[in-house]
């Protein structure tokens, strides 16, 4: 039995791993997808305070409370940074990092670093009334899917757990600065389909930081590839455990 801790994006609530968490427990594995501080039913605990630092402490003390080890820390989009820090933080806990279409950092790094789009994002978010709040997709050219979610019901489902997304998650760097943290192996799965316009990723260097080849994984879908092609997905995820 392996353990997978599945870490959603910005805007996104833990509410969006929900057709793949069954799949995983019914091939004898636990599964954890919490709700990240400030999205879904924590909403009300968003504020100008809540960072990636907050993210990182939400994930660190959900692996320290439930006594986790050899966790395949799976993080999707924005998360790729809080998985990275969090293991950063528990290298001897953490057996695996998947980063799901997610941003890959390097130490000291921020969101803008990662993807630099993502200023805009900051900018506007800091001259807005609030002064910190994002909207979902906000400063991102507009497409004809919602995250390369495309079937109206599941669109509709996906708008109903949406939240802004606070700056100061895109604002502060991620640690990466525990040797330990080099040695543990990395999987990247890009999702290939309805990329939206301005988007770029990183090339994933062909030696990871553990001295192995690199391995990637595709998927013929949009961003949000836990809703759109949840079997697919946890396939591949099973390749790990």
């Amino acid at each position: 039995m392996s353990t997978y801790l599945l870490v959603h994006g910005a805007w996104h609530s833990g509410q969006c791993w929900e057709r793949v968490v069954p799949l995983l427990t019914a091939a004898g594995h636990r599964v954890l997808a919490p709700t990240l501080t400030g999205y879904g039913d924590t909403a009300h605990l968003a504020g100008p305070e809540v960072g990636l630092d907050t993210h990182v402490d939400d994930i660190v003390g959900l692996i320290t409370e439930e006594d986790l080890t050899d966790v395949v820390l799976v993080g999707h989009s924005y998360a790729g940074l809080v998985i990275s820090s969090a293991a950063n933080r528990v290298p001897e806990r953490t057996g695996h990092l998947v980063y799901l279409d997610a941003m890959v950092p390097e130490d000291g790094e921020s969101a803008a670093d990662v993807m630099p789009f993502a200023q805009a994002m900051i900018d506007q978010a800091v001259a807005s009334e609030s002064g910190w709040r994002i909207p979902p997709l906000a400063g991102v050219e507009p497409s004809s899917s919602l995250f390369g979610v495309t079937e109206p019901a599941d669109v509709e489902w996906l708008r109903s757990m949406l939240s802004d997304q606070p700056v100061r998650c895109l604002q502060q760097p991620v640690r990466l600065d525990n040797p330990a943290v080099n040695a543990i192996p990395r999987t990247h799965i890009h999702c290939v389909a309805d990329v939206p316009e301005g988007i770029t990723r990183r090339p994933v260097p062909a030696i990871q930081p553990n001295g192995t080849p690199a391995q990637v994984w595709e998927l013929e879908t949009g961003h949000d590839c836990m809703i759109t092609m949840p079997a697919e997905l946890t396939e591949l995820l099973l390749k790990l455990g």
